[in-house]
């Protein structure tokens, strides 16, 4: 993590997923006043379509001289924008929307809008890892099995109405499903045979509703963690899911792997996604990590190493200087 320097505001842009966000004119006049209120300039704006859900607008950004871009949408507009970010000096700063924003919810951003504004004004950064799949990149989870098919079948609808617990929904119609055969190959070692649920690698460690599934996974660490469900019947799942809830060690039913490198192949094509966003169903899934490829605005924390702490704060300090800037 390192604080940028020098006087003034860097120029600055928003992409801004208009489906996810109900008042523009409201955003626009917020994150505006922020920024105003701190010295920088007044953003540029772009706005995702169907056919460009972020790339291509956070590109334009950048030719335009963009140091930070401010992205305003769920996991998939994050993950779009990415694709264009990874590997450049431009920092990405999270204003979640949606139901999603599952790495806002890893690295202790706010889901207050000032907050979001304010932590890219405060200048924190952080390099994190980015997953990279053919030419499509994630910073979340991919995944391929059971976790694919609960998104096919959680409505949008739904999701808008209920927010993540909706995923719960999805999820209970395939409890019972068959186990996929798989065989997972990690760097250069052999490959392993399981009979396994799901199969999800993983740049951060939780879930939908916070639910923390790898302990052990860093967005920085120069690893992808891979987690082998291999749940069978109802009671399996249970007990996996209440190990899980209890922050237990040891989770039954769930194998834990690390690599840079995982290639996993199933013996038909199954469900697959990316940050939550479903991709063609394939026979496999490979993934790779970019170590430290993305520059993210995080908050900083004076004392505390969990960056959560700072997060109301950051929106606190933002409240006060448009006020004195008033």
């Amino acid at each position: 993590m390192h604080r940028t320097g020098g006087a003034g505001g860097p120029r600055s842009a928003v992409v801004v997923n208009p489906a996810k966000q109900p008042d523009l004119d409201g955003l626009r006049r917020t994150v505006t006043e922020v920024l105003a209120a701190a010295g920088w300039p007044e953003p540029d704006w772009f706005t995702t379509t169907v056919d460009d859900p972020g790339q291509g607008q956070a590109r334009a950004a950048i030719e335009a001289g963009a140091e930070v871009i401010f992205v305003c949408g769920g996991d998939g507009t994050v993950m779009s924008c990415v694709g264009a970010l990874v590997d450049t000096d431009v920092a990405m700063a999270i204003l979640p929307s949606g139901t999603g924003n599952l790495l806002a919810a890893n690295l202790g951003l706010s889901d207050d809008l000032v907050a979001g504004v304010e932590v890219a004004v405060e200048r924190g950064r952080r390099r994190i890892d980015v997953g990279a799949c053919g030419d499509q990149c994630f910073v979340v989870m991919a995944g391929m099995g059971f976790d694919a098919q609960m998104l096919s079948d959680t409505s949008e609808t739904t999701k808008a109405r209920v927010g993540w617990p909706a995923y719960v929904m999805g999820a209970l119609r395939h409890l019972r499903d068959r186990p996929m055969r798989v065989s997972i190959r990690i760097d250069d070692d052999p490959p392993l045979r399981r009979r396994a649920r799901t199969v999800l690698v993983a740049n951060v460690g939780r879930l939908q509703g916070g639910v923390r599934l790898l302990a052990e996974a860093e967005p920085d660490d120069g690893y992808l963690d891979v987690a082998v469900l291999t749940p069978r019947t109802l009671n399996h799942w249970l007990s996996l899911g209440w190990a899980v809830l209890r922050r237990r060690r040891r989770v039954p039913r769930m194998e834990v792997l690390r690599g840079r490198r995982v290639v996993i192949t199933s013996n038909q094509a199954q469900p697959r996604e990316l940050d939550g966003d479903l991709i063609p169903p394939g026979r496999s899934l490979k993934v790779s990590v970019r170590p430290q490829a993305l520059w993210l605005c995080v908050p900083q924390p004076e004392t505390e190493p969990d960056l959560s702490v700072d997060a109301d704060a950051a929106g606190e300090r933002g409240e006060r200087r448009v006020e004195e800037a008033r």
